[in-house]
């Protein structure tokens, strides 16, 4: 294989433009795993010509607060959690059913033509009930993603940012509260979403699909914290290390958002159900809020 590459995403402007809702682990052979560390930061320019600028879609959303059968008593914070969150140094978000409406990868495998399959093993690996790589792995290997599907689907059906979020992470820089985006998705799907929230590339802690040179799906980058279980655990604590932080909140909606709070990492969990409601994770947060605008009016 004469190499790899990676693909880093043209900046994107807002829109109006609404669409609808809908793992034996990757083994990389030694000339692969070899030449890892050669991956590029961006494509060539001959490989970026023609592609043509994305668009975000901005969205609405009316979230279910009930689940039958199920009370939750954290819909309220305490003055504790009240003062973690009002004067944290920094806030990591995830990205898919926080910061934007989807699931980036169940979208990109619904666009190749593998959805329903993809979809069952998201279901487990936010919950928590098999190891995130083993998920990963697996719903790659279900449709092996080409790298002119990729940039196919980020234009065509381009990542929904969730109603508030932009207005939450303003709020937040202007209280100059450091913001990072921690997920177990892709680079190549959340660079758009960065670019358009003011978010640098440094804060973005996510998984990395690899390419060859003909644009054929190789794998991902196992390095990365993000692409296994407790990584991003690992990732905030990394983040909280580098930065000498002393307040640090995590805001997500699976199991793996949940992992981060520990000592070391995030001092407060907050549960964003306003897309996907997780009740075993939800039941274990520090505060569980279905919008964003309860946060920023909080602030």
């Amino acid at each position: 294989m004469a190499g790899l590459v990676n693909v880093r995403i043209n900046p994107v402007c807002p829109s109006h433009y609404l669409r609808r809702s809908p793992l034996p682990t990757v083994i990389f052979s030694p000339s692969i795993s070899a030449r890892l560390p050669e991956i590029s930061l961006s494509l060539s320019s001959s490989i970026m010509r023609g592609i043509r600028p994305l668009t975000l879609a901005a969205a609405s959303l009316e979230p279910a607060k009930t689940i039958s059968g199920t009370h939750f008593d954290n819909t309220q914070p305490s003055k504790e959690v009240l003062d973690i969150w009002r004067s944290a140094d920094a806030v990591c978000f995830d990205v898919d059913s926080t910061v934007c409406l989807d699931e980036g990868i169940d979208e990109l495998a619904d666009f190749c033509g593998a959805g329903k399959a993809v979809a069952e093993w998201t279901t487990k690996a936010m919950t928590g009930s098999v190891p995130f790589e083993e998920a990963l792995a697996a719903r790659l290997s279900l449709f092996n993603p080409s790298l002119s599907q990729v940039q196919d689907c980020l234009e065509k059906r381009p990542p929904r940012i969730s109603p508030g979020i932009a207005d939450l992470i303003k709020k937040l820089k202007a209280k100059n509260t450091d913001v990072f985006l921690v997920s177990g998705g892709f680079r190549q799907m959340i660079n758009p979403v960065a670019m358009q929230l003011g978010i640098p590339s440094e804060n973005i802690f996510a998984n990395q699909l690899l390419f060859g040179n003909s644009g054929e799906f190789l794998g991902f980058d196992t390095t990365e914290p993000t692409s296994r279980s407790g990584g991003k655990a690992t990732a905030v604590q990394q983040i909280r290390k580098d930065h000498d932080y002393k307040k640090l909140v995590m805001i997500g909606d699976g199991a793996t958002d949940l992992e981060a709070r520990k000592p070391g990492g995030a001092d407060l969990f907050i549960c964003y159900a306003g897309v996907q409601m997780r009740a075993a994770v939800a039941t274990k947060a520090d505060w569980l809020v279905f919008s964003f605008q309860e946060l920023l009016t909080s602030l």
